[in-house]
């Protein structure tokens, strides 16, 4: 057997490194135009990190259904709707006249950029045997996770030459070549008859995190003001559907987050690290960047 991959499976691989690159790239590169965009656009600290984490939670939330959507409906039609939302999404977000809709289009992204991760994986490794699977996923890897150092490096530049909308703007050229590129595709769309969709467990995790990250948002500057009981209440409100979720993922058939894999050692400590390391990652960039521009 040989490691040569065929032109088809370059064109796939091609295909699934664009999807996921804008996804990747469009978490790190706001972090150099944040304080632009508040220059413009008005809006404290928190503004600036709903700006970032309005993204982050929809996009952690949706690809869990994303994936299963990709089972449900085919992967090349998911990662076509992607690709489509994400780039009208990022056209929203360089028009936006108003913080507040900067926010909800950034939002809207995050859900298209669900739909981007898994469906391109899922088209890798439904197309492809090992040993060609492996050095796909190896390049697939490596080319995604360089967008989160071209990203500051890339967002800097345009930030300081052109202007803030720009940085948005950028993705819809590799999105127009992903959607060029995929009618060259010989592959088709498999779907399964037997995939379900668990919504109600897809609302309890979207709603759980989006009301815990926006009370630990806005904890800090409400202290003692009149919002702070109802920070509270969303803090808490959050935590129980979160934990609403876990338990239907114990009675969902199928369930979006098999809990059975946490049994495995392995796949809990390679997910705790990947919690840290990611975290440590995301913090890291955002603090960095907001203070070097503005401290």
């Amino acid at each position: 057997m040989t490691d040569r991959m065929t032109p088809q499976q370059r064109l796939v691989v091609t295909i699934a490194v664009l999807g996921s690159f804008v996804a990747f790239l469009d978490g790190t590169v706001v972090n150099v135009a944040l304080p632009a965009i508040a220059r413009e656009l008005g809006g404290g600290l928190s503004t600036q990190q709903w700006a970032v984490d309005a993204y982050l939670v929809t996009l952690g939330a949706l690809i869990l259904v994303a994936g299963a959507a990709s089972d449900a409906y085919g992967r090349l039609l998911v990662l076509r709707i992607g690709l489509i939302g994400f780039g009208v999404a990022s056209v929203a977000v360089a028009a936006a006249p108003s913080i507040e809709l900067l926010i909800a289009a950034r939002a809207l992204q995050g859900v298209a950029g669900a739909f981007l991760v898994p469906s391109s994986l899922a088209l890798i490794t439904s197309t492809m045997a090992e040993p060609v699977r492996s050095r796909a996923i190896g390049l697939w890897t490596a080319l995604t996770t360089g967008a989160m150092i071209v990203g500051p490096l890339l967002g800097g530049v345009i930030v300081d030459n052109l202007s803030w909308r720009w940085v948005f703007l950028i993705n819809v050229l590799p999105i127009g070549v992903a959607l060029a590129l995929l009618p060259r595709l010989d592959t088709r769309d498999e779907r399964r008859p037997d995939a379900r969709i668990d919504w109600i467990g897809a609302a309890l995790c979207t709603a759980g995190l989006g009301l815990a990250v926006l009370a630990l948002i806005e904890l800090p500057t409400a202290a003692g003001g009149p919002a702070t009981p109802w920070l509270w209440g969303s803090l808490g409100l959050g935590i129980l559907l979160f934990a609403g979720f876990v338990l239907r993922q114990r009675t969902a058939s199928p369930p979006l987050l098999p809990l059975d894999l946490f049994r495995s050692g392995t796949f809990s400590a390679g997910n705790l690290a990947t919690l840290f390391i990611y975290a440590a990652l995301s913090l890291n960039g955002f603090v960095v960047s907001v203070y070097l521009q503005q401290g």
